[in-house]
């Protein structure tokens, strides 16, 4: 009922005098009265009618800086309000509609605009700050303004209904680099360097197995012996790893499966999984990020480009769980094959899943596995095997749990 009344509280004030000044008149015989309660109910229809009598059409558009917002980090939106109206407009104030999964303060003065029979469209720029508070895709809008007769008598709030969606990315943990371990980790690109002076006359080839990329076959070798062949020297001189998050639900609450930000051990991992992704790919590995059963969640990522670790970020802001548990096909993955690191993440990790992540321990240089919710003794029975183990708390800090697992090879990141 509020929303649909059209007076402010002084306009509701002059109604009811006006409507008092018919009853006095009729009780006493003042005909001044109603002369005078004529000219308030006058006043108060000529109030509304410059309000909602007037022809008017908004349009509005949106932009961001950054184009995606991160979890905990801020960006700015532009508000573009492009405004026709006959009649001049009286100044206001505006209110944009803000989502749950972002935060901020999206209100202010809507300046006063005068007639634009003789004009073009008249634009106004507003804008406020945002910060993303749970990763996923969310709806800004729509805008609402609401302005008042140059009397304060009537009110009127225009909702424009456009939205604009709005990415919110996970947040990303600056880890410590493996620069350090770059001979235990299959090479960085120091490795390269070993390569100089080899042209491409010293290629090698070998017969593709199970596991190699597909951007390492020679398609020449492969035709020339009907076989497919890969690049032996490019396995040599571009390290790679792979991050590998398993998604399948029982290892989580079944929130998160259905929506974003809905469990918060799934953020870590999530959390996890990107900020190891932006290392490697910082210390020149080219990664790709799979999941446990064997689905590419990214492309291969080369060594040193950030700017594909950013679509990344994209991507990954509504990657929820899955049904189904695949722990147990990792093995397959890697088989066949020697790499270099390979980190594991995952939720529940009981004992019996050592088993089956054991055999892939032998297949690369630094394997590296993190669980935010290990049961018993499970992480100290996969360090025997050879393991990195983390643990990964959404209290904790991450870069503790990633130092301590890569040095010690046993970290506890409880804060």
């Amino acid at each position: 009922m509020r929303r649909l009344w059209p007076l402010t509280v002084r306009g509701t004030g002059a109604l009811i005098l006006g409507l008092t000044c018919f009853v006095v008149a009729g009780e006493t015989g003042v005909h001044e009265l109603v002369y005078f309660g004529i000219l308030l109910l006058a006043v108060l229809g000529a109030s509304i009618a410059s309000l909602y009598l007037a022809r008017r059409s908004d349009v509005v558009t949106r932009s961001l800086v950054p184009d995606v917002a991160t979890v905990g980090q801020e960006a700015l939106v532009s508000v573009r309000v492009g405004v026709r109206t006959a009649v001049p407009t009286p100044p206001g104030t505006w209110l944009d509609t803000i989502p749950k999964g972002l935060s901020g303060k999206a209100e202010g003065v809507f300046p006063a605009l005068g007639s634009g029979l003789r004009g073009s469209d008249r634009v106004v720029d507003l804008s406020y700050t945002v910060r993303g508070m749970k990763r996923g895709v969310h709806p800004i809008g729509p805008l609402m303004v609401r302005s008042t007769d140059p009397f304060g008598l009537a009110r009127r709030s225009n909702v424009f209904g456009q939205k604009t969606q709005v990415t919110v990315a996970p947040a990303t943990v600056d880890l410590p680099p493996l620069t350090d371990y770059a001979g235990a980790a299959g090479g960085t690109l120091h490795t390269t360097t070993n390569q100089l002076g080899q042209g491409a006359d010293n290629l090698v080839a070998r017969t593709y197995v199970p596991g190699d990329s597909m951007r390492r076959i020679h398609w020449r070798a492969t035709a020339h012996r009907d076989s497919l062949m890969v690049r032996q020297e490019e396995q040599e001189s571009t390290p790679e790893a792979s991050v590998v998050i398993d998604r399948g639900v029982l290892r989580w609450s079944t929130e998160a499966m259905f929506a974003p930000g809905a469990d918060p051990g799934f953020e870590t991992a999530v959390v996890t999984c990107v900020s190891a992704v932006a290392r490697l790919v910082h210390d020149g590995y080219a990664v790709e990020v799979l999941d446990t059963d064997g689905t590419v969640l990214a492309e291969r990522i080369d060594g040193s480009d950030m700017a594909e670790v950013d679509i990344l970020l994209a991507q990954f802001a509504t990657i929820t769980a899955r049904r189904d548990d695949s722990l147990g096909r990792l093995t397959r993955m890697f088989a066949g094959v020697t790499t270099g690191p390979i980190v594991l993440i995952v939720g529940r990790f009981d004992p019996a899943d050592v088993e089956l992540i054991a055999p892939v321990a032998h297949h690369s240089s630094l394997p590296m596995l993190f669980a935010v919710a290990p049961v018993g003794d499970a992480l100290d029975r996969a360090a025997d095997i050879g393991w990195r183990v983390g643990v990964i708390d959404p209290d904790a800090d991450l870069a503790v749990a990633w130092a301590g697992a890569v040095g010690r090879g046993m970290s506890h990141a409880f804060g």
